[in-house]
């Protein structure tokens, strides 16, 4: 393996990574700033609301988006198992 090919296995492993993280992190993204909107206009400072409802939209999208994140790991897994068996 030379170094464009290792580089072009880099960018994938770090395009797959985000392909499987982005869409966790971006619905925790919106339910924090969504807390955090009403925290702010009803001035209640509870730490435990930031947390407990973000657990569980987090929870439930990992469950929705299960099916995806697994194809894509499938995908890459196959891919570099290709590679593998292409240069022995």
């Amino acid at each position: 393996m030379n170094a464009p090919e290792a580089l072009d296995l880099a960018r994938e492993a770090i395009f797959v990574a985000l392909k499987i993280g982005a869409p966790i992190m971006l619905i925790a993204l919106l339910v924090g700033l969504v807390i955090s909107l009403f925290q702010a206009l009803t001035q209640i400072q509870e730490m435990t609301l930031a947390f407990v409802p973000k657990i569980i939209v987090i929870f439930f999208a990992i469950m929705l988006f299960m099916p995806f994140m697994l194809a894509t790991l499938t995908k890459f897994t196959q891919d570099i198992s290709a590679r593998i068996t292409g240069l022995g």
